[in-house]
């Protein structure tokens, strides 16, 4: 058989599952919209009314999936079969550590979609989110935020690198092939919780049913360990050697400044001074950017998102230790994947550590 023919045979089978797949979260999305969900108060009302005109169409994507996997399109061949040889190695790393690949890894590398968050402004809280179209440009964004800034509150757009609540997820082609690894891992991961514990109940926070900023940060810090470790691997096994890592020689310590910036902004709204603690973002925004950093938008909103992901110098959760806490003390990456998947609040997390 020659290279060629084996190539559309690889691509014929991948698109196959993912029509299968896609069909199946079709009809999920489906019940999804037409249910009719709660909604908490005025300020979610107002804020789904005047962010609907650029949400993103969850229907539209997955029709364009079976319409494109059905097809079989033989142009553009190389990109579909890098993205079936990511996603093999991804199953046969998840099959070394025991864990079972299902769904079925899947990938589109391209834009992911925008996301809406909103916090209020005397607090950093995870109050809301909406996904947004995929290519809003800068003034689009700035409006929709002055509509919601408007109800006092406080607002920021963000581009995603990464999409897993659709099938295939996305993932952002705009970054180094070590992102693109642990971001394919990461999404399919979102998916595999969803079908546990864990994962429902994020998924339930999403639709706006049960809201659990404990849950929220405890799916996605997770989701980002064990994406990491899997990552780690599949890029030193087979993408070091040619893509090999960049190094940071700017001295500039970005974890640290951002870590203190959210210090300090604490304090202050702790003190009730939010038109003291906003300055001083602006402050720290324009210092990010003098130093190669191009945070368009520094607030309240900004530190709620970044800081569900436990890991990272936004956050002032306890969640990441506790679970890198548990991850040390599981005998296997799936003894600690399986665990944390079980969990339905963050009272398992800390009964767990007892």
């Amino acid at each position: 058989m020659g290279c060629s023919t084996l190539k559309k045979n690889i691509i014929f089978d991948y698109k196959n599952k993912i029509a299968l797949v896609v069909i199946f979260f079709l009809v999920i999305i489906s019940v999804s919209c037409t249910a009719s969900l709660p909604v908490d108060d005025y300020y979610r009302s107002q804020i789904a009314q005047r962010s609907h005109p650029y949400q993103f169409s969850y229907v539209s994507y997955e029709l364009d999936q079976i319409a494109n996997a059905l097809h079989n399109d033989e142009s553009g061949i190389d990109e579909p079969y890098f993205k079936e040889i990511l996603i093999r190695q991804i199953i046969d790393t998840l099959n070394e550590h025991g864990i079972s690949a299902f769904p079925p890894p899947a990938v589109n590398i391209e834009s992911p979609p925008h996301l809406l968050v909103v916090s209020p402004r005397d607090r950093i809280f995870y109050f809301d989110r909406a996904v947004l179209e995929r290519d809003m440009n800068v003034t689009e964004q700035e409006h929709l935020e002055s509509l919601i800034d408007e109800l006092g509150l406080s607002s920021v757009v963000v581009p995603l690198g990464g999409f897993g609540g659709i099938y295939p997820p996305i993932v952002t082609d705009n970054a180094d092939i070590e992102f693109i690894i642990d971001a394919a891992v990461e999404e399919w991961l979102h998916q595999y919780l969803a079908l546990k514990p864990l994962g429902f109940r994020y998924l339930l926070d999403s639709l706006g049913i049960i809201r659990d900023p404990d849950i929220v940060t405890m799916n996605e810090t997770a989701v980002g360990i064990v994406s990491q470790e899997i990552g780690d691997e599949i890029y030193a096994r087979y993408y070091k050697d040619y893509f090999p890592q960049s190094n940071d020689e700017s001295g500039f310590d970005f974890d640290a400044e951002m870590r203190e910036t959210r210090q300090q902004v604490d304090l202050l709204l702790e003190a009730g001074q939010v038109d003291e603690a906003e300055a001083y973002m602006e402050a720290r925004r324009q210092y990010f950017v003098e130093n190669g950093y191009n945070i368009r938008k520094l607030n309240q909103a900004y530190f709620a998102f970044h800081g569900i992901y436990g890991y990272g110098p936004a956050a002032v959760s306890p969640i990441y230790g506790e679970l890198e806490e548990l991850r040390a003390e599981s005998g296997s990456l799936r003894e600690f994947l399986d665990t944390v998947a079980s969990f339905r609040s963050y009272d398992d997390l800390k009964n767990s550590l007892e």
